[in-house]
């Protein structure tokens, strides 16, 4: 499943838009959800155009450059649907990254394992910080539950770095 097209369809379930705007909304307010690449969603547009589940139109105001305008269609809000519908059911055991080098790092000295994961909870703890700073979203209660589920992921990762090393360094000593 593709959750960057349930994104994007999500955003013009609210209002027509066009790419630039999509695209600022996505860097400026979702950032810590998302890391959509601009390419990619333009990518994701002209597909959905192609699909049928959104139409293009022209827009031109003023001298300034012509620009597309994306409107989800029929088709797209039910594509939409299925979408968040999955997307709300789905659990994935994914592998975290950085799991693959805590089964690895056996292969290090006591001392370089407890100072390369204290960088890592440093950095983590920074996510935190950052993450700690977004505004509520003020409608509905969406966004706010996506950024409290990134902060929880985050806490229990920041949990369990401090608790390894409590014992890496309980066993070092």
């Amino acid at each position: 499943m593709d959750e960057r097209e349930l994104l994007v369809l999500g955003l013009l379930m609210t209002q027509s838009q066009h790419g630039y705007r999509i695209n600022d909304f996505i860097e400026r307010n979702l950032g810590q959800v998302s890391d959509m690449k601009k390419a990619t969603a333009y990518a994701i547009l002209k597909r959905l155009d192609k699909q049928g589940c959104v139409n293009v139109t022209v827009e031109q105001e003023g001298n300034r450059p012509p620009r597309q305008i994306y409107s989800i269609t029929e088709e797209g809000k039910k594509r939409f649907f299925q979408l968040l519908r999955a997307s709300l059911v789905h659990a994935e055991n994914t592998t975290p990254d950085g799991n693959i080098g805590l089964m690895f790092i056996d292969h290090l000295s006591r001392e370089d394992a407890i100072e390369l994961l204290k960088i890592k909870l440093e950095r983590v703890q920074q996510l935190i910080g950052a993450c700690s700073k977004i505004p509520p979203h003020g409608e509905g209660i969406g966004v706010n539950l996506s950024f409290r589920h990134r902060m929880a992921l985050l806490e229990c990762n920041k949990h369990f770095l401090i608790q390894t090393l409590q014992e890496l360094e309980a066993k070092q000593g």
